[in-house]
């Protein structure tokens, strides 16, 4: 019988970060656009934390059937230790899907934004199919996974909040530092799955699941994940020093957590180790959100 405490693990919540910071970023630059717009944000998080652990249930469904998490590394899955029927954890996954497309809808209807339905079908068909389906994208190994974490958990999830909370009239065009923060956050995205991954490398190089860090083997994925954090840092920088009334200094709060991360990932040779670095990357993550906003804030009290 699952307890509670199974569901909490199978929904992973160490991967919250992920949905969190970009609505906490997008919401910061919609307020230094001279916007604010509470009951959207919290839509807008609402959205991405059920489509969050929407993506994590199905990713316990698919790859227990398939039976790639049968020797994992991590923390014990929910359908591949038989914990709970496979049936069950599908349901739960397209509960949170059905949940987050209601949610979305009326954000949308508050917001005005109708062009977001789309992207929101697009979001959750790109979850359902990273494992799931009959050729699922996240064993090709051909970056896939990447760039859908990038797209939709940095792009989409960080524009797309600040979009919501906009007027009507006021969405034509977002100013190039929102998206430099977009961008960070779909970095640290990949980032968040890359260390994921290299950690899965032995495990899954044995039940044919070909991951991008199977794909480029241990060392390269590291300079990936090095690189991804480290991109993300300057993108916070860049993003400071152009958005209008921000405190670009405040970015190098977030040197030593980078830092930390870099040294992390090269250290990294064992299971716990490993299991750190995903929660510190996913810290990191929050962070880096919040430095992005009390900068982004600073117009409000310097003024």
């Amino acid at each position: 019988m699952a307890t509670a405490a199974h569901w909490l693990e199978g929904a992973r919540l160490r991967t919250l970060p992920a949905a969190v910071a970009p609505v906490i970023v997008g919401t910061a630059a919609a307020i230094n656009m001279g916007v604010w717009e509470p009951l959207r944000a919290f839509l807008a998080l609402v959205v991405a934390l059920l489509l969050q652990v929407g993506v994590n249930f199905s990713n316990d469904y698919s790859d227990g059937i398939r039976g790639t998490d049968d020797h994992r590394v991590g923390p014990p899955r929910l359908t591949a230790s038989g914990t709970v029927s496979p049936r069950t954890v599908l349901f739960a996954a397209l509960a949170c899907f059905a949940a987050a497309g209601a949610a979305g809808l009326v954000l949308v209807v508050l917001s005005g934004t109708w062009w977001l339905i789309l992207a929101g079908i697009a979001a959750i068909i790109a979850a359902w199919f990273y494992t799931g389906g009959r050729t699922p994208y996240g064993y090709m190994g051909i970056g896939l996974s990447e760039l859908m974490v990038f797209v939709f958990f940095g792009l989409m999830a960080t524009a797309g909040t600040t979009y919501t909370q906009l007027m009507p009239g006021e969405d034509a065009a977002l100013p190039a530092w929102v998206w430099l923060l977009a961008c960070g956050m779909g970095l640290l995205s990949v980032a968040l799955l890359m260390v994921n991954n290299i950690r899965d490398i032995p495990t899954d190089r044995e039940c044919g699941k070909v991951t991008l860090a199977v794909r480029l083997g241990d060392r390269i994925s590291r300079w990936v994940y090095v690189l991804s954090v480290l991109a993300a840092f300057f993108c916070l920088g860049g993003a400071l020093v152009l958005a209008p009334g921000a405190q670009p200094l405040l970015a190098a709060l977030a040197v030593p957590t980078s830092g930390a991360l870099v040294y992390g990932i090269a250290q990294a040779k064992e299971r716990t180790q490993f299991l750190a670095l995903l929660r510190n990357t996913g810290l990191h993550t929050l962070l880096w959100a919040f430095v992005a906003a009390c900068g982004l804030l600073w117009v409000l009290f310097s003024s």
